[in-house]
C-alpha cells in the first residue's frame, strides 16, 4: 500500500493539472471552432437556411475538433504545471523529501492514460457518429438552392443531364450573370444553346423552379429529326423557367452508406478482414488461372476447382466486449442486429473458386484495389489509436522539458505546444497520404509521430532523473540554444 504522504502528493499533482488541461481544451476548441465558422459561414449566408440548421453544422463540428485538441490540452497542462512547480522550487522540495522524479511521473501518466482512454472511445463511438450526420447534412444543404453554388468560367449542372450554365461573372448578392451559356437538353430530339450577354436569377413562389431573364443574346437550335436545317434566333430579352429545382431544405432521414471516418474500429476491422479476404482469392485465382492453362497446353486433365472459405471473420476482443455491453444496456437493438447479420449470411460459408482468363495486368490491379481498401482503413484505425496514445507520449515529453527549463514560462508552453502540434499532425496527415497510397505500411504511417516524440521524450526523462539535475537550470533561451545551438556551431565553422 502507497504511503499516505505519496497519496496526497499524487493527488495533489493531479489537482494542479485539471485548471489548465479544462482551459487549455476549452481555448483551443473555441479557437478551431471559430476557425471553421469563419472559413464556412460563407458558404451558407445567402442560401435561406434555417439558423438552428447552421447552428448544428458546426455543433456537429465540435466532436472532430475536440478529437484533435485534445492531445493538444494535456501537453499544455503538463507543461504549464511543471514549469510552475519548478519555478516555485516544490520540485526540488520533492526531491529533497526522497520522491524520485519518476514517481512524480506515475500520476501524470495514470492521469493521462485516463483521458486517452477518454480519446480512444470518444473517436470510435462518438466521432463516427457525428461525422455522419455532418456529412449527411453538408450534403442536403448542397441540394438546397443549388445556383447559389454556381462558379464562374465552369459548366454548372443545375439539372441533372438536362439544364447546364456557364456565367463568366456571377454576383451572389443580386444573382446577377454576366456572359452566360446554357446548354438546355431536357428535349431528346431537339438541342438548344443560348447565349447572352447579361441575365439574372430569380426563384418562383413555390422555391422548385428557377426562372432566367437574359439580355442581349441568340440562341441556337437544332433538331435531330431535320439535321439540315439549323436555326439562329437573336432577342433583346428572353425569359426561362427551369423547372425541378429545389429551393427547400429537406433532411435526409436514412443515410446507410459510411466512409472510413463515419465507421468504428469493429466496423473497419470487418471491411479489412473482407479485402484481406478478395486479396487471397485475387491471388488464388491468379494462380488456378496460370495452372490451368500449363495443364491445358501440356494436354493434361485439369485439377478440380478449388474451394475458398468466405465466412466473415470473428469479431475482436474489444468488439466482443462492445457487444456485451450493448446487450446489458440495449438488448432488444442487439438481439435485432444479431437477427440480421444470421439473415445475411452463416457463420461458415464455403464457395468455389471460379476463374476468367484475365490478362496479368487486371489480377495485379485487382490485387492493388484489395490492398488499397484495406490500407485505408487499417490507416483510419491505427489514426484512432495514435491520436489516443499521443496523450500519454505528450504528457512524458512535457514533464521532462518543463523541469529541466522552468524558467520559459509561458514562452516555452506556446512555442513547445506549438511546435510539437505542427509537428505532429503534419506527420499524421503526411503519414495518412501515405499510408493510402500504399508507400508506407499503415502502422509507420500512423505512429511514427508518436514513435519520434517518445524517443525524445525518454532521454529527456533520464537526464531529468540524474542525480544533480537542478530545476534551476534553463529557461527559454537555453531551450533554444540546446535545440538549435548545432546551427550556429556548423556557419562557425564554415
Amino acid at each position: 500500500m502507497a504511503r499516505p504522504t505519496v497519496r496526497i502528493l499524487s493527488r495533489y499533482i493531479l489537482r494542479q493539472h485539471i485548471p489548465p488541461l479544462l482551459y487549455a481544451l476549452a481555448a483551443l476548441t473555441f479557437a478551431m471552432l471559430v476557425n471553421q465558422i469563419a472559413k464556412q459561414f460563407g458558404n451558407f449566408v445567402g442560401k435561406g437556411l434555417p439558423w438552428g440548421v447552421i447552428v448544428e453544422v458546426f455543433a456537429l463540428s465540435i466532436p472532430f475538433i475536440v478529437a484533435m485538441t485534445l492531445p493538444m490540452a494535456v501537453l499544455v497542462a503538463v507543461l504549464y504545471t511543471f514549469s510552475h512547480l519548478a519555478a516555485d522550487n516544490e520540485v526540488t522540495a520533492m526531491k529533497a523529501s526522497g520522491i524520485s522524479v519518476g514517481r512524480i511521473l506515475v500520476p501524470v501518466l495514470g492521469g493521462a492514460t485516463a483521458i486517452g482512454l477518454i480519446a480512444f472511445l470518444w473517436n470510435d463511438q462518438i466521432l463516427p457518429r457525428s461525422n455522419h450526420e455532418l456529412r449527411t447534412l453538408l450534403v442536403d444543404i448542397q441540394r438546397k438552392k443549388p445556383t447559389f453554388q454556381l462558379k464562374e468560367q465552369v459548366i454548372n449542372e443545375v439539372v441533372a443531364g438536362q439544364f447546364f450554365l456557364r456565367a463568366a461573372r456571377i454576383d451572389p448578392a443580386t444573382n446577377g450573370l454576366k456572359d452566360v451559356t446554357i446548354y438546355d437538353l431536357e428535349d431528346p430530339d431537339r438541342r438548344r444553346i443560348i447565349m447572352a450577354d447579361s441575365g439574372r436569377m430569380a426563384y418562383g413562389e413555390g422555391g422548385t423552379d428557377l426562372y432566367l431573364t437574359l439580355r442581349d443574346g441568340e440562341m441556337h437550335e437544332i433538331k435531330r429529326t431535320d439535321p439540315q436545317h439549323f436555326n439562329r434566333t437573336f432577342y433583346g430579352i428572353n425569359r426561362i423557367k427551369v423547372a425541378g429545382v429545389s429551393n427547400t431544405f429537406e433532411a435526409t432521414k436514412n443515410d446507410e452508406y459510411r466512409g472510413d471516418r463515419e465507421m468504428t474500429i469493429c466496423a473497419m476491422q470487418d471491411v479489412v478482414a473482407r479485402a484481406r479476404q478478395d486479396l487471397a482469392r485475387v491471388r488464388r485465382e491468379a494462380v488456378t488461372a496460370v495452372s490451368a492453362e500449363l495443364r491445358r497446353v501440356a494436354k493434361l486433365a485439369q485439377l478440380p476447382t478449388p474451394t475458398i472459405d468466405t465466412a466473415p471473420p470473428p469479431p475482436s476482443r474489444y468488439c466482443r466486449f462492445l457487444d456485451a455491453i450493448q446487450r446489458v444496456v440495449a438488448p432488444r437493438a442487439a438481439e435485432a442486429a444479431e437477427a440480421a447479420q444470421a439473415g445475411q449470411s452463416p457463420r461458415r460459408t464455403v464457395t468455389n473458386l471460379t476463374y476468367t482468363a484475365q490478362a496479368p495486368s487486371a489480377y495485379s490491379q485487382r490485387l492493388r484495389a484489395a490492398r488499397q481498401r484495406a490500407a485505408i482503413y487499417e490507416v483510419e484505425i491505427h489514426k484512432k489509436l495514435a491520436i489516443s496514445v499521443a496523450c500519454v507520449i505528450f504528457a512524458l515529453l512535457g514533464m521532462p522539458l518543463a523541469i529541466r527549463y522552468p524558467r520559459g514560462g509561458v514562452g516555452l508552453v506556446i512555442g513547445t505546444s506549438l511546435a510539437v502540434f505542427s509537428v505532429y499532425y503534419v506527420g499524421l496527415i503526411g503519414g495518412e497520404e501515405l499510408g493510402d497510397r500504399l508507400i508506407v505500411p499503415p502502422f509507420f504511417a500512423m505512429w511514427t509521430p508518436n514513435l519520434i516524440f517518445l524517443a525524445v521524450g525518454i532521454p529527456l526523462l533520464l537526464s531529468v532523473r540524474r542525480a544533480g539535475s537542478t530545476a534551476h537550470g534553463g529557461d527559454w533561451d537555453e531551450l533554444k540554444e540546446a535545440l538549435f545551438g548545432w546551427v550556429g556551431k556548423i556557419r562557425a565553422r564554415l
